[in-house]
């Protein structure tokens, strides 16, 4: 039976399911990020549809990365569903580790799913993971903070203007830091910053021959602007802290600025935001190469071929990537609160027009060209990573190195001579070079 047929055949006996005789308990790993939470709160409507149960590993980004990474390279079987992105999805789905998801229902509707978000989760035309949200990254700031300061944030600025305003609404002795940005270790949480912005000053991972470019003084520039304006106007510890640390801190009201993923703009505007009516939204900055700092990432959820309950998690991943599951979220927590980024008929829904950061999150999608990242050509796809194999192991071991001169335990200096040396050495292993 195809997953198609198996789906349509699940939902026509579910009254039989939900009496016991054909239910599944499935196992999905996610990340402990707002949205998934928010999803393990709504899955009573899936088991009440399907019958099937879900039991949730929820883990922090880091280690949801390790975790499934190992189980799928391992064929360990610990999961039925697998919450990935985008640099995961090809490489799994070219080595055949993942279910292809050829065979949605026409309900579903695939072709509603944003062009970008499904181009970056499928291989040769293949899907293999389906997005829950996407996101591009963009400025968050305090408009209150931005007009003490006497200042007009820019639909559009520049980092020289960022670094201006951070310096004008630090203020220290009651505990704002003019700007929050991940420094944390981690090719996905403060790798994937950096990387960013390492694009917007003519930086890249690599030249055309596949050799490491931190030698070169767009790498330099990128760091030594990044550090200084974050020891001076950025919180204490900022080289431990990622998406979740700096969410925090924005919400209590300790951020004039906060540049991360695009649906944090929810949670900023939410009700565990203390300064919900006071948060105005930008596009990342640039410097005036013709690159903005913003990334393109989804997390989506994949099924590894190894499972043995198939049918049960494409069920599930229909039921939590579908436009019905937005139409729920939007009863039960309003239209601010369903998963961005994902499909096109979400940007034409008026409802969701006049979500103050709606625009913006479509505008900053839509900017990143993953295929076109850099202002020197370079040989790989992604913007806040390269799609290669290796790229993981590398940009962690990366991000340490500039975790610790953040922390000031090396300089800068030092810092990408080591990056340079071990991703050569890596790169030459694995036989690029």
């Amino acid at each position: 039976m195809s997953l198609r047929n198996a789906f349509r055949a699940a939902t026509a006996v579910t009254l039989i399911t939900a009496g016991g005789a054909f239910a599944d308990t499935i196992t999905i790993a996610t990340v402990n990020n707002g949205d998934m939470i928010r999803m393990q709160g709504l899955t009573d409507d899936f088991t009440a549809k399907t019958g099937h149960n879900v039991e949730w590993v929820t883990l922090e980004e880091n280690v949801l990365r390790q975790r499934v990474t190992t189980d799928i390279t391992t064929k360990g079987g610990s999961f039925d569903i697998m919450t990935i992105g985008m640099y995961e999805t090809p490489i799994w789905g070219a080595n055949g580790w993942l279910v292809p998801l050829d065979n949605l229902s026409a309900e579903y509707d695939v072709d509603d799913i944003l062009p970008a978000m499904a181009g970056g989760l499928s291989h040769d035309g293949t899907l293999y993971a389906a997005p829950f949200y996407g996101e591009s990254s963009m400025i968050m700031y305090r408009t209150d903070l931005m007009e003490a300061a006497g200042m007009d944030m820019p639909k559009a600025p520049t980092w020289e203007f960022i670094a201006k305003a951070a310096a004008a609404m630090t203020d220290r002795d009651n505990e704002i830091n003019g700007i929050c940005l991940r420094g944390k270790a981690g090719w996905g949480e403060g790798g994937a910053f950096i990387t960013a912005m390492s694009n917007s000053f003519g930086a890249r991972w690599f030249d055309m021959d596949w050799n490491a470019q931190f030698d070169t003084q767009p790498w330099a520039d990128t760091l030594n602007f990044f550090k200084g304006m974050m020891d001076a106007s950025g919180p204490a510890g900022y080289a431990t802290n990622g998406f979740n640390e700096n969410l925090s801190l924005f919400n209590q009201g300790k951020c004039g600025m906060w540049i991360d993923a695009t649906v944090a703009a929810s949670f900023v505007t939410g009700k565990d935001s203390t300064v919900a009516d006071h948060v105005g939204f930008a596009l990342a900055p640039d410097t005036g190469l013709g690159k903005r700092s913003n990334w393109l990432w989804a997390w989506a959820l994949a099924i590894p071929a190894g499972t043995q309950k198939q049918d049960a998690a494409l069920q599930f991943i229909e039921w939590s990537t579908s436009k019905d599951y937005i139409e729920l979220v939007a009863s039960k927590e309003g239209w601010a609160n369903v998963p961005p980024g994902a499909r096109t008929s979400l940007y034409e829904n008026p409802n969701y027009q006049a979500v103050p950061f709606a625009q913006m999150t479509l505008d900053s999608i839509l900017s990143a060209d993953p295929n076109n990242s850099t202002v020197e050509p370079s040989p790989y796809v992604g913007v806040q990573f390269a799609a290669i194999p290796e790229f993981a192991g590398i940009a962690t071991d990366v991000s340490q190195e500039f975790s610790a001169a953040y922390a000031g335990q090396q300089t800068v200096e030092e810092a990408l001579a080591k990056a340079q040396a071990l991703t050569n050495d890596a790169m030459e292993a694995a036989g690029y070079k």
